[in-house]
């Protein structure tokens, strides 16, 4: 039976509620290392819970279903998830990767190259022309984030498609700002989309997660190879809480973009706001493409104050909105991406992407949208 995506973020696509212990409706935290046999060569189909555990498989199906893959892997946290990814490259490899990209991504493709030889082209993605000069004899893949962060930047991704089909090359989407409530890579072509699964999909700022899903079955028994050889596996009751928290994913979603629509269109009537970075302004450079390949904007804004000081005073002093580093909780977070999320990036590649001393990246929560204005208004106060 097929749902909607509202009900499979509480039961998943089927999700077997009559199979649990005691028809229990939520999934039980099966907190065990290892399960016993009923016979020789007999297994109950868990053995071991680095390869399998009841609770982390529920959650990978929900995740699955949501994402349209043919199969999920959940990890310890988000970094995980990436370098799971990469080990599918040996050495000699290229990749192409959007050039606005989260900084610990950036901080991991650069220790792979050390430890894998494995070199890294950073190219502004939005440009189709640009990306297929930039594929070499060795390029293996491409990876994606769109929007990207914390610029905003958008990619079309049947465009990437086409040059991956062009040059037999693996597509890779990072899919954590938009979640798949609003944005379904694998729908576009392609071929692994991986999250942070502690931003939008576990929604509460209290664990730390990581998903990787496949759009073919043989992709994903190489990618499981290699996550139960290395065992990179999310743990039963980090597993619980992320399910608990994928139950709210709509509501929460939605309530964040309509209050982020509100803000973005506050922030732009601020004498003190330069620039507005929001994918939900009709006049964004990618709004179009984004509008085509997703079903929604999502609750991310990055802004540009008119000088250094006005930024320092808005970070010390929001009261309702906090000034931290993550993102996709139900609480409001401000962000200074370059000396957090971005500190890692030299400076220079940092100033050509505009990841300034003016810029600061809000990550709208779900509280009163009034509220949240009134914060912001009284923190650029002088």
């Amino acid at each position: 039976m097929s749902v909607d995506i509202e009900t499979t973020c509480i039961h998943g696509n089927g999700q077997p509620e009559k199979d649990h212990p005691y028809r229990s409706i939520i999934t039980p935290i099966f907190q065990v290392a290892t399960f016993a046999h009923p016979g020789i060569g007999r297994s109950t189909g868990y053995d071991y819970s680095r390869v399998g555990n009841p609770t982390r498989n529920d959650l990978e199906q929900v995740v699955n279903d949501l994402e349209h893959g043919r199969g999920c892997l959940a990890t310890t946290n988000g970094m995980a998830a990436i370098w799971l990814t990469l080990e599918l490259f040996d050495s000699g490899s290229h990749i192409i990767a959007s050039e606005d990209l989260y900084g610990g991504s950036v901080r991991l493709f650069d220790a792979v190259k050390e430890s894998h030889d494995i070199s890294v082209s950073y190219i502004n993605t939005s440009f189709p022309d640009e990306v297929r000069k930039a594929v070499r004899e060795n390029t293996k893949a491409l990876y994606i984030e769109t929007p990207s962060n914390p610029m905003m930047e958008v990619t079309d991704l049947a465009e990437m498609r086409k040059i991956a089909d062009e040059h037999g090359l693996l597509l890779i989407v990072d899919n954590t700002f938009l979640s798949p409530y609003f944005q379904n890579p694998i729908d576009f072509g392609a071929d692994i989309v991986v999250h942070s699964g502690t931003k939008y999909l576990e929604g509460h700022n209290d664990t730390l997660a990581g998903f990787v899903i496949s759009r073919t079955e043989e992709l994903h028994e190489r990618l499981a190879f290699l996550y139960k050889t290395m065992g990179p596996c999310l743990a039963p009751f980090d597993s619980f809480l992320v399910l608990r928290g994928i139950k709210t994913l709509a509501i929460r979603l939605e309530r964040q973009q309509e209050n982020a629509v509100r803000i973005a269109k506050w922030l732009r009537s601020n004498p003190n706001v330069t620039e507005v970075y929001y994918v939900g302004l009709e006049d964004h450079p990618g709004y179009e493409v984004n509008k085509k390949q997703s079903r929604g904007f999502g609750g991310m804004i990055s802004f540009r104050t008119k000088d250094k000081e006005t930024a320092e005073r808005i970070l010390a002093k929001v009261k309702i909105i906090t000034f931290a580093e993550s993102l996709g909780g139900v609480e409001s977070l401000i962000t200074y991406p370059m000396i957090q999320t971005h500190g890692y990036i030299d400076s220079e590649v940092r100033e050509k992407l505009g990841i300034t001393d003016t810029l600061l990246r809000l990550s709208v929560g779900i509280e009163n949208v009034n509220d949240l204005i009134g914060d912001l208004e009284q923190a650029f106060s002088e």
